[in-house]
């Protein structure tokens, strides 16, 4: 890699809803040096899966737009949407890498998905070519932390997830110490995530 390469951390994921959590790994791993910024990126709806509870991309999209105002070091990529389906991780890596030749993309990933790396699509050029961030989630202790091309951060555990938060608007809970504010507000003002009667 070239040291004089911005150094830029992808986060994928549905973001359904982003949250607190998603915000806080984000933001450590850009200010504690592991990446310069960290992008996230929203993946598109999976045709194969239950489409009922996961909203369209707008609205998912509208939700990051609203939680990254005014962020540092944060940002939004929403290059998966536009790309032939299914999209690999590598596929949109390697767009990436040729829309922004002056930038070095590298993946960050759950050390839950650290356990099914090898099933991904091209997996060791992924390695190789881009290299990897491991957080830790709970329950899943890390394994494997020596092996090439990955990077152990030491981000601080936090046990929330899009589904706890979408369970939990659907029950009437006040979410607002769970996702940003004007998330909460969006969500509740467009009456997302309610149980259809």
């Amino acid at each position: 890699m070239d040291d004089r390469k911005e150094r830029i951390g992808i986060l994928g994921g549905s973001f359904n809803p982003v949250h607190n959590g998603h915000l806080m790994l984000a933001s450590y791993l850009a200010q504690w040096g592991y990446v310069d910024e960290v992008w996230l990126t929203l993946s598109p709806r999976n045709p194969l899966k239950d489409p009922s509870r996961l909203l369209p991309d707008t609205k998912r999209l509208q939700m990051l737009t609203i939680a990254l105002k005014g962020a540092m070091k944060l940002d939004i990529c929403d290059i998966e949407l536009s790309m032939p389906r299914p999209s690999y991780t590598i596929d949109t890596l390697d767009l990436l890498s040729r829309r922004y030749p002056r930038k070095h993309f590298r993946l960050i990933i759950g050390s839950d998905n650290w356990r099914e790396f090898n099933r991904w699509r091209d997996y060791q050029r992924i390695l190789d070519d881009y290299g990897v961030i491991v957080y830790p989630r709970p329950g899943f202790p890390i394994e494997n932390p020596n092996a090439d091309g990955i990077e152990v951060a030491d981000a601080p555990m936090v046990n929330i997830s899009s589904t706890f938060v979408r369970d939990a608007v659907a029950r009437g809970k006040d979410m607002s110490f769970f996702v940003p504010p004007a998330v909460c507000k969006y969500i509740r003002d467009n009456g997302l995530y309610q149980i259809k009667k």
